[in-house]
């Protein structure tokens, strides 16, 4: 394709290599202004490592780069910045008690003729903005009283604010509810019919379908088609993305559910704030079933799973595993009841990032036999374990046992912590958000991972935002609204506009009558 002032960004034969890993292998990418442009590829793929060379945060080895037709080099996120190009990262930069105006103008201050701040014109600029492209967010709000994917618009209007053409946005709902995933691409068509450009880094085929006009593929850092995601289905991107067909439904044969193992009882637990966050809260789960929580964010999901781990106190009701009550205990103790957790973060609360992957597969019984002797570790026996472990849960690269763990892609920190907690051999296996920000092919792989201890009689427990997800792999499934159970569904008998309305604090009654 010719270079040409009708496209927004063009890059020719980029090449990136961090020492002998070659991330991108003479890749293309055309995008045409005004549109919504999706970059597809698995984690690892190098879709992330193309826009940060855009933004100027890498430095390409080969290739070239040109602006409305104009060959263009950018050192540094300002020389993007200036060429009318932004980014919203996955990780926002926001000041907590800072307004969402402040936030906004922060680094581009208004000041008046004495050279003080003019906040009033300042918030005045925010608000045609916000105006203009429909954000429908309070500028006087602190960040920190905001839902994340109100954070995640305050981060868009500061590009915008510095007045960006080209918008770049990396993984954008890997952490919002359907509703705001649904808002979030209103506001991405809003900007694309007012003349901005946007490139969407995402993983999520059904997303790309709704809301992008074209879709390129890299895969293992070489660039495999540009498409038109309205002429094809998921299938078939999915296969183009990771080199073989892919299963979108999970296959699992109907639960046989055995005795109850775990147990709540009327659980009640406050947040950090000392305001209620779980009330009341009964649920059992058995062996051989997956009992799946669906709600929107923020309604006692953090909490619950902070409260069944002995990481927070539950203020009243009892805990049970296998009988015996665990509740405001440690989380050694929960461990040692046979409990293993998924956590929601990957990177925060189950991976030490700047220890080796062989480290991070014994942090919970490295003071345990073969593992210990004496006090003293036994590295031929971490070592053995840790490569068996890579191997069986395929991580890779296989040979990373002795590297950091925040070398790994997503997807296989993802599986290195899925193998390190099955390995463990649990009676329950709580997974909090386990495919978050990851390709379908991970994913994939994930629920076989659930379906399996399910089969081998484990119990299940799945939280997630992703109702497709709940009610997909789940047996039973319940619904979590302000820190309440308001149903408890059978697979066979959870429908989508039902669970849809319950997440929302609708009644039971009102989805039948």
């Amino acid at each position: 394709m010719q270079i040409s002032e009708k496209y927004a960004v063009q890059m020719r034969g980029i090449v990136k290599t961090f020492g002998s890993l070659r991330a991108l292998d003479h890749v293309d990418l055309d995008v045409r202004k005004g549109t919504i442009h999706a970059l597809l590829g698995e984690n690892g793929a190098g879709k992330s490592t193309l826009m940060n060379i855009l933004y100027g945060l890498y430095q390409a080895d080969g290739g070239e780069i040109y602006r409305n037709g104009k060959r263009v080099r950018i050192k540094g996120p300002n020389d993007a910045i200036r060429l009318g190009i932004g980014m919203v990262h996955q990780h926002f930069m926001l000041v907590e008690n800072f307004t969402v105006a402040e936030n906004v103008i922060l680094g581009r201050e208004v000041t008046n003729s004495l050279g003080v701040l003019d906040m009033k014109r300042a918030r005045e600029d925010v608000r045609r903005i916000v105006e203009k492209y429909g954000f429908q967010v309070d500028l006087d709000a602190k960040i920190e009283d905001i839902s994340v994917g109100m954070q995640q618009r305050v981060e868009i209007l500061k590009a915008l604010y510095r007045g960006v053409d080209v918008l770049i946005l990396d993984e954008p709902t890997a952490v919002l509810t359907p509703q705001e995933t649904n808002d979030l691409i209103g506001i991405m068509r809003n900007l694309a019919a007012g003349g901005k450009t946007i490139i969407l880094i995402t993983h999520k085929l059904k997303e790309i379908k709704q809301s992008s006009d074209a879709c390129t593929i890299i895969r293992r850092g070489k660039l495999i088609d540009t498409v038109n995601p309205q002429t094809v289905d998921e299938e078939t991107l999915a296969a183009k993305m990771v080199g073989h067909p892919v299963r979108l439904v999970v296959e699992k044969t109907p639960a046989q559910p055995k005795d109850a193992v775990f147990e709540i009882d009327r659980l009640s637990v406050r947040d950090k704030r000392g305001l209620p966050a779980v009330k009341d809260l009964s649920l059992k789960i058995h062996r051989g079933e997956i009992f799946g929580i669906a709600g929107v964010d923020g309604n006692g999901q953090n909490e619950l799973v902070e409260a069944i781990t002995c990481l927070t106190r539950a203020e009243s009701g009892t805990i049970k595993i296998n009988g015996e009550e665990i509740q405001n205990t440690t989380p050694q103790n929960v461990i040692r009841h046979k409990i293993s957790t998924i956590p929601s973060d990957r990177q925060r609360h189950g991976l030490v990032l700047d220890f080796s992957c062989e480290q991070n597969t014994i942090l919970e019984k490295y003071r345990s036999s073969p593992f210990s002797r004496r006090g003293v570790l036994q590295n031929g026996k971490i070592a053995a374990y840790a490569e068996k472990l890579i191997r069986d849960y395929d991580v890779r690269p296989s040979t990373c046992a002795l590297q950091p763990a925040r070398g790994l892609s997503g997807g296989n920190q993802q599986k290195l912590i899925i193998a390190r907690e099955i390995s463990n051999e649990p009676d329950l296996l709580i997974a909090v958000q386990p495919t978050r920000g990851l390709d379908v092919g991970a994913i994939e792989y994930v629920h076989k991972m659930l379906v399996h201890e399910r089969d081998a009689g484990k119990a299940v427990l799945l939280i997630s935002l992703e109702l497709d997800e709940v009610l997909s792999v789940s047996d039973t499934v319940a619904v979590l609204y302000g820190g309440s159970i308001l149903g408890t569904f059978r697979q066979d008998q959870a429908d989508e506009k039902t669970i849809g309305l319950l997440m929302a604090g609708g009644k039971q009654h009102a989805v039948n009558g």
